[in-house]
């Protein structure tokens, strides 16, 4: 149904069958107009881009944002290169004078946990971290720990890279933490444009970032961070963006200003050309009444049949016996199998390959993601070459045989 939009990625990869959609999903056609779009107004518009892009293209990818979340107003997002400029951002906003306490998990992506991990190696931040596993207990032990109090940061995924587990009620985690001067932000990444999500109830308390890489098909550069409305917060790390206006004054006084709303977390010069193409995804979204919440059932359905589709086959690995989650509304967009080895994932991840499958994997877990590029015609291709894989025996396969080491 969606393949249509996709025509120029879906050339370029003739004979290919990539399940890597929940980190490089395939762009529309309609980004790649976007991007020249923006090549030609830099040579009408020269110094003078800036203006119309905060004005124009901005407060465009704003109201999407917006939209899609069902925030309180555009005038909350602000946006950023990478999700790692806005942790640091977010960083910047804790006391300095002592360590700060900093509540989180064992599955965040590494744009957070290795920024946490430096700083707790410097004596700046403890941590204290909850295991995702088991999930059939985390949410509670989430908000058991949120509730403790004491924190000055709560971070956590709606939805874990790692294993696809999804946060069902972030409404609840937000409201067990009992200080309003604790800082709660939700990396959304794995969410946004992928899971329905409705922030209208946890979007005064709660930060959210996100961007446009994985599921808004719009690449890199176009991060987000969703700042709770009439927040006071002061980043240390600021740059030139969150004083646009007092550039034509007289210059910088004594006090660093902020500007009121989500632009007191801005940063400085960075490539808007992930903007434009975040804005044609949505263009090519309102024109053709794509939802997230179509997209999500169109995904779900792709994964049912997939799942039906492996019962039959018999992988040693690749069963519903290693998946990590099958449920619906337990998971996002990607599906996790957890394999015996970190070596066995990363063998039977080449053995698919060679097949023109590609997935990929995190430690011992291999992930097939699913995307508006896939049809059933996909899933039923895949399956077909996985079946190859199983008569034919492969590297990884020997691996799992009676009697290997």
């Amino acid at each position: 149904m969606y393949k249509q939009f996709y025509r120029r990625f879906l050339e370029a990869n003739a004979g290919q069958l990539r399940f890597t959609a929940h980190s490089h999903h395939y762009w529309p056609d309609a980004t790649r107009e976007a991007a020249l779009r923006y090549w030609d107004d830099s040579a009408r518009l020269v110094d003078g881009k800036w203006a119309e892009l905060f004005e124009v293209e901005v407060g465009a990818a704003r109201r999407a944002v917006a939209e899609v979340l069902k925030l309180a107003s555009p005038g909350d997002v602000v946006f950023a290169p990478n999700t790692h400029e806005l942790v640091c951002r977010l960083f910047s906003c804790l006391p300095a004078d002592r360590p700060v306490r900093v509540l989180t998990t064992d599955s965040e992506f590494h744009s957070f946990s290795r920024q946490a991990g430096r700083l707790q190696a410097e004596r700046l931040v403890e941590l204290e971290v909850v295991p995702v596993l088991p999930v059939d207990t985390f949410a509670g032990r989430l908000r058991a720990a949120a509730a403790a109090g004491g924190h000055d940061m709560v971070f956590f995924s709606q939805v874990f890279y790692n294993s696809g587990y999804a946060v069902d009620d972030l409404e609840a985690v937000v409201a067990a933490v009992p200080d309003e001067g604790t800082l709660v932000a939700v990396d959304g990444y794995h969410g946004f444009c992928a899971l329905p999500t409705d922030l209208s109830r946890v979007c005064r308390r709660a930060f959210y970032l996100a961007g446009g890489y994985k599921y808004a098909q719009a690449g890199e550069g176009v991060c987000f961070l969703a700042v709770p409305p009439g927040c006071e917060l002061e980043p240390r790390l600021t740059g030139w963006f969150a004083d646009l206006g007092g550039l034509a004054g007289d210059g910088p006084g004594a006090a660093v200003a902020y500007p009121p709303g989500a632009m007191r977390f801005a940063g400085a010069t960075f490539d808007p050309s992930g903007v434009y193409r975040f804005n044609s995804v949505m263009a090519l979204w309102r024109e053709h009444g794509i939802t997230v919440e179509a997209v999500h059932a169109w995904v779900e359905a792709l994964q049912a049949r997939f799942l039906s589709g492996l019962e039959g086959l018999c992988h040693p690995d690749l069963h519903c016996g290693n998946l990590m989650l099958r449920e619906r509304g337990e998971h996002g967009h990607f599906l996790t199998f957890e394999l015996l080895s970190a070596a066995r994932a990363a063998a039977i991840a080449n053995d698919l390959r060679r097949l023109g499958v590609h997935t990929d994997h995190r430690a011992d877990r291999l992930r097939f993601g699913f995307g508006m590029q896939h049809d059933e015609s996909d899933i039923d291709d895949c399956l077909r070459r996985m079946q190859t894989l199983v008569q034919q025996g492969s590297a990884g396969l020997r691996e799992t045989a009676p009697g290997s080491p």
